[in-house]
């Protein structure tokens, strides 16, 4: 069986290897690209749950990267997945007040972007040298706050690479801004945009698209990619972890071969989750997956309704990679539920460029019985912060405090896994006036110390190289500077 990679938005647009894709990261049509099959794995589940998180992924993803060797495949996973990673197991599964969490958190950033960011830029390096591609490859990416630091930590000092992240200067924790702001590597640049993630992945889009702008590009050298979840590379590493936590349950005879089980997933962009329903495709015994919003619930609303409308107020709250109301990913959902049509693919994203809203057809809604999802409010996220600490004395982000509190309805249904998708330490200010009905101090590293006192928790590395490394000077500019920006840097000797 061999995969390509087709737009969600062109029937007719060429298919690509899956190398090719990586590289372009979006369509040149503006369409995501998605693999023209999904494969079905094979290999009883029980034989699964022996393998390493390496060998497992391996498993995974080798149908879907065929292009890619053996050895070129193994030694890119070697690579993403070793002494860079706190936790032998990688993504361990652990439990606690009756729930079952898969801590996503012991990569060198933190969090969960770790997972496929270690090893996009294995692939992508790999995937220039097969497609003899001479030119620079520019990373363009728009954050809402892990993406960044974990792009950055992964493209640093790479040969034929150059990495610019936009952010929300007033949407991110001040932990997260400042991991981006102290991230070293001479081939790195982070920006701050007085806006919303929403208008820095608009703007980002924009500007693949610009193809005045991409003849400018070409005629210096370079190329864009993205470190997104829009580019297929970064999307399938995440249905690994889907697999390893199954597996994990089978070792602890938590579970046995074929059970179903539910994740409950914290949910932005819409890529982490999806990841899940590329798992459940591949044959994965998966109940429900559990779309947990924040207040910017645009995806529960959809879900619940069949109508998606970003026209809303924009909030900023203490979950931020969730801060989000155009959903990238939710545009490969949508071409599975219209029966891989990509003209009603293309026609709802007009839409909703246009209009600002669109909704999906009966047929398509009924498709929707794989998810569940609901949200929790500010209130609702603290107290669940405050809840599970209370158990067993565990300490978790506000985002997994968000699926936490989503998925108590389902936890009666079936075996529930919540992705834990940050270290608490990750946002310090939030856990510890969840913890403690009180204001935490001014100033990260007071902040962090004051945590750690409180949970008893050691830093993670991450943590002690944050409070021991320069921040680079901050910058800020418009939205609409974002393209000026990135010329200054490629252009600007």
């Amino acid at each position: 069986m061999e995969i390509l990679y087709q737009s969600t938005r062109d029937p007719l647009a060429k298919k690509v290897t899956a190398s090719q894709a990586i590289l372009q990261g979006l369509s040149p049509d503006g369409g995501l690209y998605v693999p023209t099959q999904i494969p079905i794995i094979e290999t009883p589940l029980i034989e699964l749950a022996k393998l390493s998180y390496q060998e497992l992924a391996f498993k995974i993803l080798k149908p879907y990267l065929n292009d890619f060797s053996t050895q070129e495949l193994q030694t890119c996973l070697a690579a993403a997945y070793g002494n860079n990673f706190d936790n032998p197991a990688i993504a361990p599964l652990t439990e606690h007040a009756g729930a079952f969490y898969l801590e996503l958190f012991h990569g060198p950033t933190i969090a969960f972007k770790d997972l496929a960011l270690q090893l996009l830029p294995q692939l992508m390096i790999t995937a220039a040298h097969k497609n003899q591609l001479e030119k620079e490859i520019v990373i363009l990416t728009a954050t809402s706050g892990d993406t960044g630091k974990a792009a950055m930590a992964g493209f640093a000092d790479v040969p034929g690479t150059k990495i610019i992240v936009f952010y929300p200067e007033k949407g991110v924790s001040p932990v997260q801004e400042k991991q981006m702001l102290t991230q070293t590597g001479n081939n790195t640049f982070v920006l701050g945009i007085d806006g919303n993630f929403d208008q820095a992945q608009t703007n980002v889009k924009k500007i693949f698209n610009d193809q005045s702008f991409k003849q400018q590009l070409d005629l210096n050298g370079y190329q864009f990619s993205s470190a997104n979840s829009i580019n297929i590379g970064r999307l399938l590493p995440q249905i690994v972890y889907y697999f390893y936590a199954y597996s994990q349950l089978l070792t602890a005879g938590k579970i046995k071969a074929g059970d179903k089980i539910n994740f409950s997933v914290p949910t932005g962009n819409f890529g982490d989750i999806l990841a899940g329903y590329y798992a459940k495709q591949m044959g994965l015994p998966i109940k429900k997956l559990i779309c947990a919003s924040n207040k910017n619930h645009v995806l529960t609303d959809f879900f619940n309704s069949g109508t998606y409308d970003r026209k809303r107020p924009f909030y900023v709250t203490s979950s931020p990679s969730m801060d989000i109301l155009v959903s990238s990913n939710l545009e490969r959902l949508l071409y599975y539920l219209s029966d891989k049509n990509s003209e009603t693919t293309r026609h709802l994203m007009e839409q909703l460029q246009e209009d600002g809203r669109y909704r999906i057809t009966a047929a398509m809604q009924a498709k929707l019985a794989d998810f569940a999802a609901g949200f929790a409010d500010e209130q609702q996220t603290a107290t669940e912060i405050k809840r599970i600490f209370k158990i067993d004395a565990t300490a978790v982000d506000p985002h997994t405090a968000v699926a936490s509190n989503v998925a108590q309805p389902w936890l009666t249904t079936a075996p529930t896994v919540i992705i834990a998708t940050a270290s608490p330490y990750k946002f310090p200010q939030v856990v510890w006036s969840a913890l403690t009905d009180s204001a935490a101090s001014k100033g990260t590293q007071k902040a962090l110390a004051q945590l750690k006192n409180l949970i008893k928790v050691p830093y993670p590395p991450a943590i002690k190289m944050l409070l021991t490394t320069t921040s680079r000077a901050k910058q800020t500019l418009a939205p609409e500077k974002m393209k000026s920006a990135i010329e200054n840097i490629l252009f600007d000797d």
